[in-house]
C-alpha cells in the first residue's frame, strides 16, 4: 500500500469550492505513478521498455467532496495480475481517517512500439506487494449506452493539452471533456468510464449524451462513430 498527504488547493476546486472531480481522478493517478516512481518501476523504467500502462476502466464511488483546504490521505496499491492486465484500488480519506472516496480501476500493459499487450517484468511482479481488494460494490466493465435517444455535443479537435507523456489523449481529459456537457445543479455519486480506443493530436472527438432518470451517459466517438470511451455519471441534485 503506497499513502501520501495532501491539502486541497484553490486551483483544484469547482464552483462549489470543493475538489472537483477531475482533480480527484488526478490525485488517484498521481498516487499510482509515486508508487511505481518510489518502487523503481516508473515512467523511466517503463519507457526504456518502450512499456506503458493504459487504462481501461475506472469507476470511482464518491461519498463527499473535501472542500478547500481540507487535509487529505490518499492510497492506492494493487490486487490482481492477470496476463497483461492489472487491477488496482484507490481510495480518498479525510483527516479523521473516514474514506470519503474510494476507486477500482483495470489496465493493461501495452508495448508502445508494437502497439500488442504485454507481459509485465519478474521485475515489476517483484516490486508491487498484491493486497486484498477494498470493500466497495464491483461494477461490470462493460458500459452499454441505453437505448433512449441522445444529443451530440460540438466536436473537439485534440490538441497538445489533452496529451501525456504516451503522447495521447490522457485518460482523465476525456473525463474533463464529458463534464462540460452536464448540468451545472449535479453533484456526482460515482463515475463509470470503459477505454475503448487512443485519441491523438488533432483527432476529432464528437459527444454523444443520453439521460434518464439522473444518470448520464456519454460517449465520445471518433469520425466513424466508433467510441473513444465510454462514461456513466450517476447524480444527484445538490
Amino acid at each position: 500500500m503506497f499513502e501520501f498527504t495532501s491539502k486541497i488547493r484553490y486551483s483544484e476546486t469547482d464552483s462549489t469550492g470543493r475538489l472537483s472531480l477531475p482533480a480527484l481522478l488526478d490525485y488517484f493517478q498521481d498516487c499510482s505513478t509515486f508508487q511505481s516512481e518510489a518502487l523503481g518501476v516508473g515512467l523511466e523504467y517503463t519507457k526504456g521498455l518502450d512499456l506503458a500502462w493504459v487504462m481501461l476502466y475506472w469507476q470511482i464511488d464518491i461519498e463527499d467532496f473535501p472542500a478547500l483546504c481540507d487535509e487529505v490521505v490518499v492510497g492506492t496499491f494493487p490486487y490482481e495480475f492477470k496476463s497483461c492486465m492489472g487491477g488496482r484500488n484507490f481510495y480518498m480519506k479525510d483527516d479523521k481517517g473516514n474514506r470519503i472516496a474510494c476507486a477500482n480501476s483495470v489496465w493493461a500493459l501495452m508495448n508502445m512500439v508494437e502497439g500488442k499487450p504485454a507481459l509485465p517484468t519478474e521485475k515489476m511482479l517483484a516490486s508491487y506487494s498484491l493486497e486484498d481488494k477494498l470493500d466497495m460494490e464491483y461494477t461490470p466493465r462493460k458500459i452499454k449506452m441505453p437505448a433512449e435517444e441522445g444529443v451530440f455535443g460540438e466536436p473537439i479537435v485534440v490538441g497538445i493539452h489533452h496529451l501525456d507523456t504516451n503522447n495521447h489523449v490522457n485518460n482523465g481529459q476525456y473525463i474533463k471533456m464529458a463534464m462540460n456537457y452536464l448540468p451545472g445543479d449535479i453533484e456526482i455519486t460515482r463515475l463509470r468510464a470503459e477505454y475503448k480506443q487512443q485519441a491523438f493530436l488533432k483527432d476529432l472527438i464528437r459527444p454523444y449524451i443520453v439521460e434518464k432518470d439522473g444518470i448520464y451517459w456519454i460517449s465520445l466517438l471518433d469520425r466513424e462513430d466508433k467510441p473513444y470511451v465510454n462514461m456513466e455519471f450517476v447524480t444527484k441534485k445538490c
